[in-house]
């Protein structure tokens, strides 16, 4: 509307001024000659230019209306702008390039506890702690400088706000630029992170304590089964040899006709055989007795032999050698090994695979173990599945120990599972 009136003033005026021209034209070509063609000249010069006065008039009146209209919209503007930045949640507050206050909500009020009357004009720094006062100005030049409208502040570290009060509290903040008439104004966004803080403090606290809770768990059902499998491996083993000794006493006694009485007996023999290696088997699987007689070389070896014939899997397994494994501390010792059991375990049952490859190897004083099949490999569905306690149960163990584990697909195509862990417990416990 605004550029239609301008256009046509000026159509206007162009047409009039044309006119007037084209008119003293005339009067100086024939005005000598006619007078009374002169004298109509005059009227019409003083007719135009009456009427060039008035578009002139109309054209003023037009374009202070419409400012006045611009401002009206641009008050309401700025009104429904005030109204929003006041009703915000967030703290919002502009300061100029002196770091003054210019402009202060009521969330910022409430946040920093104070007046806005009592905060317009005065600096920045004294809603800063002391400590970071130096930085922080620092941190807004150099912003200021980018020429980037709008960034978040304290994407790494923690920042802080220091209320009127002389608290402290943690904050989240963003930041954004704009200049207005040749000065450069910063406004800030600030959300108060004390209850988010806290509520995650929270929950570090408590994931800790589960996870403590679940180690001690992991120990008690260790100790456990290191009881069983010797009460298992030494009385029941004993009870059980002593049968085979008197059956072997026995068997000597029969009588050489008698071969139903042979046969029977050596059925007998059989059975305690079987149920020796059963015994044996069951106490390996509880806790390999090896791995605290002859430490964790050895019980790696013999898991992956024992898998190997089992599970009908070509195993391949490379370690190091010349005693790199001795000086391991018992329970990281016993993690690798349940690690390494559960992992075997869910290739013989799962993977439907071949080839198996174990290694187990030393750098400075971390210990790295991988565990990978040419299998059909593990979905993401599978990791993220509630009842997979065995996996769940492999990453309380390393983690609890200050170690990481990685699950996922493997170069071959099937699964592979990483696991790094300090040689000695970070948390300083033993299982």
């Amino acid at each position: 509307m605004k550029h239609a009136t301008r256009t046509l003033f000026w159509v206007v005026n162009g047409a009039l001024a044309a006119g007037l021209l084209a008119l003293n034209m005339v009067a100086l070509a024939y005005g000598e000659e006619r007078p009374l063609l002169l004298a109509v000249i005059l009227v019409a010069d003083f007719v135009l230019f009456a009427v060039a006065i008035g578009v002139a008039i109309w054209y003023w009146i037009r374009t202070e209306a419409d400012r006045a209209q611009a401002r009206a919209a641009l008050s309401e503007s700025e009104a429904r702008l005030a109204a929003v930045v006041e009703s915000a949640m967030d703290a919002i507050l502009t300061i100029d390039e002196q770091h003054r206050i210019v402009h202060f909500n009521r969330a910022a009020e409430a946040m920093f506890r104070c007046r806005r009357q009592d905060v317009l004009g005065s600096p920045l720094d004294r809603f800063i702690p002391a400590r970071f006062r130096g930085a922080h100005r620092g941190h807004i030049e150099r912003f200021g400088r980018t020429g980037v409208t709008s960034r978040k502040m304290g994407d790494i570290s923690v920042l802080w706000g220091l209320r009127a009060d002389g608290e402290e509290f943690p904050i989240e903040a963003s930041i954004s630029q704009a200049r207005e008439g040749g000065r450069l104004f910063f406004t800030v966004i600030l959300r108060d992170m004390t209850r988010r803080k806290q509520y995650e403090d929270q929950l570090r606290q408590q994931q800790a304590e589960l996870r403590e809770l679940s180690a001690r768990v992991l120990e008690a059902r260790e100790e456990e089964k290191t009881t069983i499998a010797r009460e298992l491996h030494d009385e029941l083993g004993q009870i059980l040899t002593a049968l085979k000794i008197d059956v072997a006493w026995v068997r000597e006694r029969l009588p050489a006709e008698d071969e139903a009485l042979h046969a029977r007996v050596a059925q007998m023999n059989a059975l305690l055989d079987r149920t020796v290696g059963s015994v044996r088997r069951i106490s390996a699987d509880l806790r390999p007795l090896m791995l605290d007689d002859l430490g964790l070389q050895d019980a790696v070896s013999w898991l992956v032999d024992d898998f190997a014939k089992r599970a009908n899997v070509n195993c391949e397994l490379e370690m190091p050698g010349d005693g790199a494994l001795a000086d391991v501390d018992r329970s990281v010792a016993i993690a690798l090994y349940r690690v390494l059991q559960e992992s075997l375990t869910n290739v013989a049952r799962h993977a439907q695979a071949r080839h198996a490859w174990v290694v187990l190897g030393v750098g400075g004083s971390m210990l790295q173990l991988e565990v990978e099949d040419d299998g059909r490999g593990i979905d993401d569905a599978d990791l993220a599945r509630p009842r997979s306690l065995g996996l769940k149960g492999m990453r309380e163990r390393v983690r609890y120990l200050g170690g990481i584990v990685e699950i996922g697909r493997a170069p071959r195509g099937g699964t592979r599972v990483f696991v790094r862990i300090p040689r000695l417990p970070a948390q300083g416990e033993a299982a």
